[in-house]
């Protein structure tokens, strides 16, 4: 067990609730503070070209909250490098980018990046990241080869795309496949020197079984489980399972 969280809250779904109205309400920057004050080390945003649900505003909202109020967390950006997105992790200098090979049309990252077709893109915008003092992040699927590929881009951590894995949620032997697919792409990019991060449809039932067998993981990011989880617990206590299930309460 550990006091030290390694849950990124991401809010898109607060945001894109939002934006079903003309209201400020509900409002992403309280309930980003709500999450860090319960113990999340972070927040998780997608800020997409057309704006469906974070705002450009909210990354500046989101980066000045947790400069003036929650020293000590971290934002993590998540976004296809256009020259737009990197304008905007230039400016806010967020601890943390995650480059996803997302198209803009796509309503969640889905796939992660072919390292062969975009080695060169890839390295040239992690050395600008860095330059700018951001700890940068891969999207990757869950092959092995693909994790060593990462590597050689010169970044610092791989996001392992976990969507198989959580979509095997009523097939018990498929998950331990799907599993056993993660943890060997955790394993390769361990052993190249990455550290790793996991995401996408991660819930308090199918994390326990990751985290066992790929303790070292660093971070994971959770928005929809999380999300739907908040609707009935409240972000505080969702804060607090989520915690849990990563052994960390």
């Amino acid at each position: 067990m550990t006091t030290t969280s390694r849950l990124s809250v991401n809010v898109n779904a607060v945001a894109m609730l939002r934006n079903r109205r003309d209201l400020p309400w509900p409002s992403v920057t309280e309930l980003a503070s709500i999450a860090m004050q319960a113990g999340a080390k972070g927040i998780t945003i997608h800020p997409r070209p057309d704006e469906r649900h974070i705002r450009k505003t909210d990354v500046f909202d989101l980066a000045t909250l947790i400069k003036n109020q929650h020293p000590g967390k971290e934002l993590c950006l998540e976004g296809y490098p256009t020259r737009d997105f990197l304008d905007l992790v230039e400016k806010t200098r967020p601890a943390q980018v995650l480059f996803v090979p997302d198209d803009p049309e796509q309503s969640t990252s889905d796939h992660g990046w072919d390292f062969t077709e975009h080695a060169s893109l890839l390295s040239d915008i992690v050395k600008t990241a860095k330059d700018w003092g951001v700890r940068t992040s891969l999207f990757v699927d869950p092959s092995p080869e693909q994790a060593g590929l990462a590597a050689k881009t010169g970044a610092d951590r791989i996001e392992i795309y976990t969507g198989p894995y959580g979509a095997c949620f009523d097939d018990k032997q498929k998950e331990l496949d799907e599993l056993d697919l993660v943890v060997l792409t955790a394993e390769a990019a361990k052993a190249a020197g990455l550290e790793v991060n996991a995401g996408h449809d991660l819930t308090v039932s199918n994390i326990p079984a990751l985290i066992v067998r790929a303790p070292y993981i660093t971070e994971v990011s959770i928005g929809h489980g999380f999300t739907a989880d908040a609707l009935v617990y409240g972000f505080t206590q969702s804060v607090q399972r989520y915690r849990q299930a990563l052994g960390e309460l």
